[in-house]
Formats: structure tokens, C-alpha cells, sequence
């Protein structure tokens, strides 16, 4: 740890225990005591100008990556170029990252941390991961009103910027309120059309959907074009978690890119997987509709995290909704393999279970596995980690073009997702298999969600971008996030910077949090 940083660190503690402490810097602390609160906490997390040398430089375009020095000042890349040809202030500090690549900080465009960020706002495994700016509102659920969720964002501060989509199932909600399984009328969804221009121009990026939850999986495909109508009215983008991943995969695909094409905005597809061994290798024929898709002038991605395992609610597998009838029951368990591939989490009726499969509960308790899947459901339900994808899938998804990386996970996950999954790609995919190069894994977590987001300044290496930096060594980066203990931080990693603030070093946040909210503008 440079001495700047532990300079840093000891500041920015020290304004935040004064904050809690002195009295008048509080909840009910007068504007004149709050603004000099600020003013001393913006001090503290103001930009650095720093010159790292000898790193290499993985620009995020894919393009090879390079030896040289790169200086970073007033939040933003000054410039970058070959060793010795960048001149620095005086008084700017010096780093040398010879043998670390210095990259893009990483966007993390499918997010879960919406409300556990106020809880964790120092965001560890997030910035152990190297993620600078998180996107939450996916899978159609968002908060609302948008206005309200960003500025409580700033307020907060934590240590990533947050952006945000509106949600299709909370609009679903807020129309149709518990009477949602059924066909919306034409003036429920002129009322949801409203409220998704409402959430757009309060600074949403796009549209989300989850079309295997409540309320969305009652929607229409028409209900769907209209709703992203009008974020396309916006300039934004329609995300989906489409209808099925598993039997119906290739006519969920087809249904998102007919939404795109008939609502003429950018589509995309969410944790893309071919889910059970019912599709198992028809990953090939999901990418060739992608490809056809762009191919005919429509622009069409996906993002995917790492892992061979979903997690979902223990629900998701019955697609009839019939939870109580074994009939039912017994083609979901048996479609998804079985009930020793389906490991239940986040069961609060009885909490001891978390962890083991389905077919260890049933066991038990003296139950057959459907028993066993009814008994949780009528004891309030739980979370579900399924072990039903194919490395085959996951590792053609990975090669894609059309696909980047996001974790669909958050600060605080069972799945290992939320803390490993850009550290997996960079140790196990990159490092370990070769399914990726380095350039290209970059990419994938930078100038590939940048431009879905539009945000220009962000996702690469250049004069003038954004100071929004993630330096790892190559030869450590590993995440170490398990099935067992989703939390645990990744390794590799070393620093990380937002708007040339650095909120990560030597194994942990540096206390600074400069993060704020991302408003889309049209």
C-alpha cells in the first residue's frame, strides 16, 4: 500500500467517525454543518493525479494489449503511451505495475445489489472483483419510483456508481396491483406505458423484464413491444430474463428479438444458458439467431456470468404454477435432472437446511423429493441453486462475440457469482482453459456494457475517459467464492479506481466512496 493510499484511507475514516460523532453533523444537523461536512468529505475523495508505469495496458477494444504508462488526473485519463513518453506533474504520485495489467474499471450491467448496497455500501466483493459501476433493475424487478432510488444513491455514496432500469414487473404491479395472472387490458397497459415513460425520464437506462416470475410470466409479447416502445422513445434498451431457458429456449429467443425488431430498440438477453439437459448443447443454435439478428441490422447481445449453477426461487421449475400437484411437481424435478442437482438456499422456516440438496432433505424427513418440494413451498418457499447446465454451453456462450460478462449477483449472494465471477472468467477462462484471451475478457466487462449503456466514457482506456481503473495480476486473479460460502472475496486483485479515486487497495476499501448515481439522458 502506497503511502498516498494509507494517507487516504486514515483521512477519509476519520471524516466519517467525525461525521457519526460531532455533534450537529448528523440527521438533524443544521445546512450550514452538513455543507461543511461535505465539503471536508469531498476533499478527502478528491482525485488523484498519479502516473502508473510499466503496465499493461488492456484498453478494453480487444485490441492487444502493451507495455506502457498511463496518468490519470481530475478524475479522467490524461493521457497513456509507450514507457517513458508520458510526462507527469511534479507532484504527481508514481506507481510501477510492471507484470499487472492495468484495464477498464468493470461494469457490471446485470446487478442484484439494489437494496443490499444501503446495507453494505463499501460493496467488498464487488470491488475485489475490480467493478467500478453496477446496473440493477433486472429481471423486470425495480425500485420506484427511479427519481427517489437515485438520489438515495447519491446520498449514500458508496464505492461504485449505480445505474438502473425500470422494471416490468413492478409497473405490472403498480397497475394491476394482486390481480396480475391474467391478460392486461389496453388500459392497463397505456397506464404501464405511462409509468415506463415516467422511469426513463428520471434517468432509467431501459427496460428490464423476468418472464419466469410474477407478475411478467401473465405478459403478452404485444404487452412487452409496447412497454419497450417506449424506452426506445428514450434511447434505451429492452433486458430481458426471457420466458424459458430450457424446452422453450430457442422460441424465448425468438420472442426477444421479434421485441427488439418490433419496438426498434437494442435487446438484451440476460444470464444467457441453455438451463437443463432437455437443451443441453443448443448454445450453437441460440448464437446463430443472435448472429442472424445483427446480421439483418438489429443489435442484439447477452450477458453471462461463469458458472455451471443458476439461482432462482424454488418456484421457477414448477412452469405450470400448480406447486401443490405432484404430477406437476415430479416433471419440474425430473426436468431439471433430479433432486440432488437442486440445492435449496435462503429457506427461513428452517434455515439449518441451506445448503443441501433437495433429495438430503428429503431423506431427512422420510419424504420423497416432490414431498419434500411441496412441504418448503407451503412453508413459504426458498431460494434455488440449480447444478443443471453443460460446460459445453457455457463454454461456447463464453467464446461468443455476442456476449459479455455480468454476474446477476450482488454484494451479499449465496451463488458464488456475486463475489467471483470476473476474477473466474480472468483466472479459470483466460488463464486456466484458454476459451478466452485477455483482451477479449476484458472487453467483455468493459467497452461491451459501456456501449449497451451508452456511456462513452467509460469501458476504455484512452485520453480523456473516465478514471474508472481496475489493476490485477494476471498470474493471481482467482475468485474463491463457493457453493458453500458465496461471500468470499477474490484474490488478484489489486487496486481499483473510480473517477481517480481509489476505493481498493492491498486486499481491501480504502474507505473512500465516491460513487454516485448514473442518470440516462436521451
Amino acid at each position: 500500500m502506497s503511502e498516498r493510499t494509507q494517507r487516504t484511507r486514515h483521512r477519509v475514516r476519520t471524516l466519517r467517525l467525525l461525521t457519526a460523532l460531532i455533534p450537529g453533523i448528523s440527521v438533524g444537523a443544521g445546512a450550514a454543518e452538513r455543507v461543511a461536512a461535505q465539503a471536508a468529505m469531498d476533499a478527502a475523495e478528491a482525485p488523484a493525479t498519479v502516473l502508473f508505469r510499466n503496465a499493461t495496458l488492456v484498453d478494453g477494444t480487444g485490441a492487444p494489449g502493451y507495455v506502457g504508462d498511463l496518468l490519470i488526473e481530475a478524475g479522467k485519463i490524461a493521457a497513456l503511451g509507450a514507457p517513458g513518453s508520458v510526462e507527469a506533474p511534479p507532484d504527481a504520485e508514481r506507481r510501477d505495475l510492471a507484470g499487472l495489467v492495468l484495464a477498464p474499471g468493470f461494469i457490471d450491467i446485470h446487478n442484484h445489489s439494489t437494496t443490499r448496497l444501503f446495507d453494505f455500501p463499501m460493496a467488498a466483493t464487488q470491488l475485489a472483483q475490480g467493478i467500478t459501476t453496477i446496473v440493477v433493475g433486472a429481471d423486470g424487478s425495480s425500485p420506484w419510483p427511479i427519481s427517489d432510488y437515485l438520489e438515495r444513491i447519491d446520498e449514500l455514496r458508496p464505492t461504485v456508481d449505480v445505474a438502473t432500469l425500470v422494471g416490468h414487473g413492478t409497473v405490472r404491479s403498480l397497475v394491476m396491483e394482486e390481480d396480475f395472472r391474467r391478460t392486461a387490458t389496453d388500459a392497463e397497459i397505456a397506464d404501464m406505458t405511462v409509468r415506463v415513460e415516467r422511469g426513463m425520464t428520471e434517468g432509467a437506462f431501459g427496460l428490464s423484464s423476468g418472464l419466469e416470475y410474477d407478475p411478467g410470466f401473465y405478459s403478452t409479447t404485444g404487452e412487452l413491444t409496447a412497454l419497450a416502445r417506449a424506452a426506445a422513445g428514450h434511447g434505451g434498451f429492452y433486458m430481458t430474463h426471457m420466458r424459458d431457458e430450457e424446452e422453450g429456449l430457442l422460441e424465448a429467443v425468438d420472442e426477444a428479438i421479434r421485441i427488439g425488431r418490433e419496438a426498434g430498440l437494442p435487446v438484451q438477453m440476460s444470464h444467457i444458458k441453455a438451463g437443463n439437459a432437455s437443451v443441453w448443447g443448443r448454445a450453437p443454435d441460440v448464437l446463430e439467431r443472435i448472429r442472424q439478428a445483427n446480421e439483418e441490422g438489429l443489435d442484439v447481445t447477452a450477458d453471462q456470468y461463469p458458472y455451471q449453477a443458476w439461482q432462482s426461487g424454488l418456484a421457477i421449475i414448477v412452469r405450470s404454477r400448480m406447486f401443490s400437484n405432484p404430477d406437476s411437481v415430479a416433471k419440474g424435478i425430473a426436468a431439471a435432472g433430479g433432486g440432488n442437482r437442486l440445492q435449496i438456499v435462503a429457506f427461513w422456516s428452517e434455515p439449518e437446511l441451506n445448503g443441501l440438496r433437495l433429495d438430503e432433505i428429503a431423506r431427512r424427513r422420510g419424504m420423497t423429493d416432490v414431498e419434500a418440494y411441496m412441504w418448503i413451498m407451503e412453508n413459504g418457499g426458498s431460494g434455488l441453486i440449480g447444478h443443471t447446465m453443460n460446460e459445453g454451453d457455457v463454454d461456447a456462450f463464453m467464446a461468443s462475440e455476442w456476449v459479455m460478462t455480468a454476474s446477476d449477483g450482488g454484494v451479499r449472494s449465496a451463488h458464488p457469482r456475486g463475489a467471483g465471477t470476473f476474477p473466474r472468467v480472468l483466472g479459470y477462462y483466460v488463464r486456466e482453459r484458454g476459451i478466452l484471451t485477455l483482451e477479449r475478457a476484458v472487453r467483455r466487462a468493459t467497452s461491451m456494457p459501456a456501449r449497451r449503456l451508452g456511456l462513452d466514457d467509460r469501458g476504455v482506456l484512452r485520453a480523456g475517459a473516465r478514471a474508472d481503473l481496475v489493476i490485477f495480476d494476471p498470474e493471481r486473479v482467482v475468485d474463491r467464492s463457493t457453493f458453500d460460502n458465496g461471500t468470499r472475496q477474490a484474490e488478484g486483485v489489486e487496486s481499483v479506481w473510480l473517477g481517480g479515486v481509489e476505493t481498493w487497495s492491498a486486499g481491501e476499501p480504502t474507505g473512500a466512496r465516491p460513487g454516485r448515481a448514473i442518470r440516462h439522458t436521451p
